[in-house]
């Protein structure tokens, strides 16, 4: 008993112990290293380390805006391919120009879904892509009329009118169309606030000319900068550090340290201005740039430099230019205080002494705070765990990790996998589609431009009849078939679980009204009716068929448990003949 004690004691401490003593090690070492570098050598082996890192984060940003705004010039050579001249008319050339724009609006969904074209006689046309399949149509045909609204499904599918714009909308005022006009080729307007979203956007514009080579119109793409500025926001610059883009004018595109668009006293959105900047660091490295990008002095680029905040701190920053010849002008800074590199060089050789009496206590106290960093990790663990116990059985871990952590929350997440699964056919099981179904009512109720939904629930008849006569496994593989069956006929945003015995159900979303539920009802009874590859043969099939009950949100039911006892219902009702069923 007493040789199996140590391992009682020491097996729960093992990851203590491994956090730990590493950084005893490698606390003292470094003290003992410190004692031997001179001050002057650590700070300029800080320097060459800061230089590069400064040179690479500034890369990743010219990268990152290179990969942003790279397709918007193909989406508008597939829109107006150079040498197509413009149409006499938007109506004459309509199915070929709407063809067109689907094709551009599918090459760069993110950020390109937006395309659109204006003429000089007034007319309009432009296509907004929300989903791969569903897009919405902004057309005008005369100078005087308001623009209607059409939505379409797949690029020949038919135009589904919505509304007409309460505002006159005529392109020739729009300030792309008056930009794409003054200049001769590929033009990029001013960055400009989305009113809507309140992100910023940019828009790419090129002139569209007759047959003759004379101005006709301007067509365009808007490149939303939402994806940039969250990329620069996720940046790890440094502890204290900051990386930004601004215009020459200094409004910022993006930044890792403030907003780009802040709230004025009228309550209105404007853009922020880097020399207007709360932040010190941000607003000092735009000041001391500001006369190079006035001076336009792009040599050597990108650059390293230093340079003194107000407090006399010493600051290491890089910056770029990225232009191009459809007059992109932008200016990519990051500067980090010499502190976050410097640390304690500074003073290291009057405390060498001391640094290694408290060697160990450091080591503890860097070990004591990875710790913390762990429990962190283990505290969500714990919210998960939660919060499946309370029926989220999609709560998101998110914990990637090679250590014990790792493996637990790996097992976590396998486990919560199986909650979710049926483990015959491989569908969602009951648990799962009723807390599916219940997010996406709650979701509609809190969006009200968002369609139905629609339930359909299942009963396979004659499937005691499969399991008598073939066997039980006969009756497991026609359960599998029947749930790929029913998987293969429905979208992708649909839900097909199995709900119990031979029993399934569908979550439809989104469904316009209830003729489009009734025709997936009808579309799925039809598939169940026929015969059953898994058993049976070609000379002496097996078929099954089903009873479907259908029930619409909100008209059947307001919440899930309601919606399903509706189907339900209605699949009794028609398995047993009633009339008057949905």
């Amino acid at each position: 008993m007493s040789a199996t004690m140590p391992i009682r004691f020491f097996k729960p401490f093992s990851l203590r112990l491994v956090l730990i003593v590493p950084y005893v090690v490698l606390v003292i070492g470094l003290a003992i290293a410190i004692g031997m570098l001179s001050y002057s050598a650590g700070s300029q082996a800080v320097a060459t380390v800061s230089s590069h890192l400064l040179l690479e984060t500034v890369g990743r940003i010219a990268q990152a805006v290179d990969r942003h705004i790279v397709g918007s010039s193909a989406v508008l050579e597939t829109a107006f391919p150079t040498g197509v001249p413009a149409p006499q008319s938007i109506e004459s050339d309509f199915h070929e120009i709407r063809s067109r724009f689907w094709v551009a609006t599918t090459l760069h969904t993110d950020p390109n879904n937006y395309v659109y074209f204006g003429n000089e006689a007034g007319q309009g046309l432009g296509l907004f892509r929300h989903t791969a399949d569903e897009v919405e149509l902004r057309m005008k045909l005369r100078p005087d009329e308001h623009r209607a609204i059409y939505t379409f499904s797949g690029i020949d599918g038919p135009l589904q009118f919505q509304r007409r714009e309460a505002n006159l909308f005529d392109p020739r005022t729009r300030p792309w169309y008056a930009d794409g006009k003054r200049n001769n080729g590929h033009t990029w307007t001013s960055v400009y606030i989305d009113f809507g979203t309140r992100q910023l956007v940019a828009t790419r514009a090129r002139q569209v000319h007759t047959a003759s080579g004379s101005f006709d119109g301007v067509v365009a793409t808007d490149v939303s900068l939402k994806a940039l500025n969250d990329f620069v926001g996720r940046l790890k610059v440094s502890p204290n550090g900051v990386a930004f883009i601004i215009e020459p004018d200094g409004n910022l595109i993006a930044s890792s340290a403030s907003r780009n668009v802040v709230t004025l006293p009228d309550g209105s959105s404007g853009r922020l201005n880097a020399g207007r900047s709360d932040h010190g660091l941000l607003k000092a490295a735009y000041d001391t740039v500001q006369g190079r990008i006035a001076a336009r002095d792009d040599k050597d680029l990108p650059r390293v430099f230093d340079f003194h905040t107000a407090d006399g701190s010493l600051v290491h920053a890089a910056f770029d230019r990225i232009r191009d010849d459809a007059g992109l002008d932008w200016v990519m800074i990051v500067a980090m205080p010499a502190s976050d590199f410097l640390g304690g060089v500074r003073e290291n050789v009057s405390r060498t002494i001391i640094l290694a009496t408290l060697a160990v206590l450091f080591a503890i106290f860097i070990g004591l705070s990875i710790l913390g960093w762990v429990s962190d990790d283990l505290r969500r663990l714990t919210e998960a765990a939660r919060r499946v116990g309370n029926g989220e059985l999609d709560a998101p871990v998110g914990i990637e990790r090679r250590d014990e952590i790792g493996a637990l929350a790996r097992s976590f997440e396998t486990m919560q996998n199986r909650l979710r699964t049926d483990r015959l056919t491989g569908l969602a099981n009951r648990e799962a589609f009723m807390d599916q179904l219940r997010r996406r009512i709650d979701t509609a109720r809190e969006d009200r431009r968002k369609h139905g939904l629609g339930v359909l629930f299942i009963d396979l008849n004659g499937f005691k009849a499969i399991n008598d006569t073939y066997g039980h496994d006969a009756g497991d593989r026609a359960l599998q078939e029947i749930g790929r069956r029913l998987s293969d006929h429905v979208r992708e945003n649909d839900l097909v679980a199995r709900y119990a015995g031979d029993e399934f159900v569908i979550l439809l979303d989104p469904v316009d009204d209830r003729s489009s539920l009734l025709s997936v009802r009808s579309h799925i009874e039809r598939s169940l009716r026929e015969p059953l590859e898994s058993i049976g043969s070609p000379h002496s099939p097996v078929t099954s068929g089903g009873a479907v009950g259908a029930a619409l949100f909100p008209e059947d039911g307001d919440e899930a448990e309601g919606l399903l006892k509706s189907a339900d219902r209605a699949m009794y009702a028609d398995k047993h003949g009633e009339a008057g069923t949905t």
